[in-house]
């Protein structure tokens, strides 16, 4: 249960640490920005009495500077240097992590403030691991955190051939709950997740390589992302083979020489004649229901009420509900089960054939109306088809068979032929979960001409998209045919890159865009609408919209402006600056890669890369 304790603060846990001899430690807090309070306080609070400790400290940071001048004049300078401690988290620069693990490698740290996420990536050398909670934060609320999460975390207590044993602290907080750290350490390793993604150019590089859909679906079906789909199969397949067993052996046994075809055409003939029987029609209300559903369209007028005076053209119909406009051009929205009447011609929803459909059913009303079904025709027909079904299932067995004895024979192996039948729908059912996100993808590339999807060959424009490694690559590659990198200039270039390439919700600034860069921006994002409607038409979620604020930032980076400028104008995270540049930069590379393609754009992205790429973004 969560104890609700008043947080302790960090530098009397480190004291109260240090005490017990339990120092260095590494402290978990659920927030970068906690992680930089708490390091704070504690060096504000605290001052290492170890004169030659602080005094490495300097000359060691000091010594980094001059191959790392990005990290001179950090805010947590002074934190590392008085205080003995310091944050590690995402939100600082690479070197700046950097600098901090070899302090802390070099036993010159008493103490780090990390997030959960550094459990994961870095072996700090620490003798107590101190958790703050059994939460993690994210970006859209707080989450517990996962077994295999906490083990990693608590992993890290213990320094290699120093320390016998590592301890592991749970600090009094708010949301502190020792319980369920209790359970986390005991509980088994969370499952491996495989990162094989039915992407774009997967689905391309597959293709080329193998020549068939088939052979794309056979190597998704083996992959580890759909083991568990691959053991139902399994499972599955042996089930249907022990029916298939069962059933031969019993038609030999029994000396009828039946295929198993008519076994299983029995079952299905017995299952359509149970779900026809079950449809069938009893009252009139049901059968005139059923036959609204058919008939009731876009296009129709319909008579609503009683007696139908009041006359509605059809517009929308969605779940037993009626949407429509009215003689006088109201709208009108009612239940299905209020139309009385339907009349038989079908208009197109335009102005002018509006009125000459109202002025026609006005006019022919009663020879335009349809007739309604009556319950004794539809059960006439229900009938009708019981009695086929019926006719076929006792000529099932051929001519020359002992038909008594091998008729008892197939209705006795009915229920084995259920179970082979009902495996084998649920193995096709599963191959298609597995094939389904490639089927759609390829739809949509057939649509943009990247791939033939009738010859199941990719094209030449398939070929260079295949080579696109990047976020978007079907905008991307969209952008290119319709030559629209050919108008950007360079800033404007990585501005764009920025855009495509950064995380949709994560805030770079304010900074003001120029005109020019707007408008190519709505460009890209003209071309982006194109692309989501084909993915929306095909069941696919598009991407996500192009980060403003990223391009912002991208367009003066590129444009020559100092690393401390940039994080000054933004008031982003270093580290959420230095991943989006970066990313940037890698996505132009891959388009510097397109030469043979599109050379003009690969000259210009190659470039561009390098007015990206510069220092500190290595």
């Amino acid at each position: 249960m969560k104890l609700r304790m008043p947080e302790m603060p960090s530098a009397t846990l480190l004291t109260a640490l240090d005490g017990y001899n339990l120092l260095p430690a590494i402290v978990f807090l659920p927030t970068r920005r906690r992680c930089d309070q708490a390091a704070f306080e504690a060096a504000l609070a605290r001052r290492d009495p170890n004169d030659y400790r602080r005094e490495a400290r300097r000359d060691f940071m000091r010594a980094f500077v001059e191959q790392h001048a990005e990290v001179r004049g950090h805010r947590h300078w002074d934190t590392i240097i008085r205080g003995g401690v310091a944050s590690h988290h995402a939100g600082h620069i690479p070197a700046w992590k950097l600098v901090i693990e070899k302090l802390m490698s070099a036993g010159l740290l008493d103490a780090i403030f990390a997030t959960a996420t550094v459990a994961a990536g870095v072996d700090f050398p620490a003798r107590t691991v101190v958790l703050t909670g059994a939460d993690a934060r994210t970006g859209s609320g707080w989450r517990p955190l996962s077994a295999s999460e906490l083990q990693q975390m608590t992993g890290r207590a213990g320094r290699r051939g120093r320390d016998n044993v590592g301890f592991i602290v749970a600090a009094p907080g708010l949301h502190q709950d020792p319980q369920r750290i209790a359970e986390l350490l005991k509980a088994s390793p969370d499952p491996l997740i495989s990162q094989f993604r039915a992407t774009y150019t997967t689905l391309l590089n597959l293709l080329d390589a193998y020549g068939s859909f088939q052979a794309v679906r056979e190597i998704a079906e083996r992959s580890f992302a759909y083991r568990d789909s691959a053991r139902q199969i399994a499972q599955l397949e042996r089930s249907r083979n022990e029916a298939e067993e069962k059933i031969h052996r019993a038609l030999k046994e029994t000396g009828c020489d039946l295929p198993i075809s008519v076994v299983l055409g029995l079952e299905r003939l017995v299952g359509a004649r149970a779900r026809l029987q079950e449809a069938k029609p009893q009252t009139r209300a049901e059968v005139f229901h059923r036959w609204l559903n058919e008939v009731v369209k876009p296009g129709r007028v319909v008579g609503v009420g009683r007696a139908s005076r009041r006359l509605v053209i059809v517009t929308e119909k969605r779940d037993g509900s009626v949407r429509g406009l009215r003689e006088d051009g109201t709208y009108a929205s009612f239940p299905q089960e209020r139309i009385g009447r339907v009349y038989s011609p079908v208009y197109r929803l335009r102005e002018e054939d509006i009125e000459t459909a109202f002025a026609e059913i006005r006019e022919r009303g009663k020879e335009l109306t349809l007739v309604e079904p009556r319950l004794r025709d539809a059960y006439a027909e229900e009938t009708d088809a019981l009695k086929i079904i019926d006719d076929a299932i006792e000529n099932l067995l051929p001519q020359g068979v002992d038909t008594q004895r091998c008729t008892e024979v197939i209705w006795q192996l009915h229920t084995t032929a259920e179970d082979l039948q009902r495996a084998t729908r649920r193995i096709d059912a599963l191959r298609e979960e597995v094939w389904l996100p490639f089927e759609q993808r390829a739809k949509v590339l057939a649509v943009f001409g990247y791939l033939d999807y009738e010859a199941q060959k990719v094209t030449e424009r398939g070929r260079w998209l295949a080579d696109l490694h990047i976020d978007r690559p079907l905008l991307v590659g969209e952008a290119l045919e319709n030559k629209l990198f050919h108008a950007l200039e360079p800033k404007q270039l990585a501005g764009i890159m920025a855009a495509l390439t950064a995380d949709e919700d994560r805030d770079y600034g304010e900074l003001e865009l120029d005109d020019d860069v707007v408008t190519a921006l709505a460009r890209f994002e003209d071309t982006g609408f194109k692309v989501s409607a084909e993915e929306w038409k095909h069941g696919l979620e598009p991407a996500p919209e192009l980060n403003f604020s990223a391009a912002g930032a991208a367009v003066r980076w590129a444009g020559g402006s100092e690393w401390s400028q940039i994080v000054r104008e933004t008031r982003a995270e270093e580290g959420d600056l230095f991943r989006m540049f970066s990313r940037t930069g890698e996505a132009l590379l891959q388009l510097a890669g397109l030469r043979r393609s599109h050379p003009e754009a690969a000259q210009m992205a190659a470039a561009v890369a390098e007015m990206v790429l510069r220092d500190p973004i290595r």
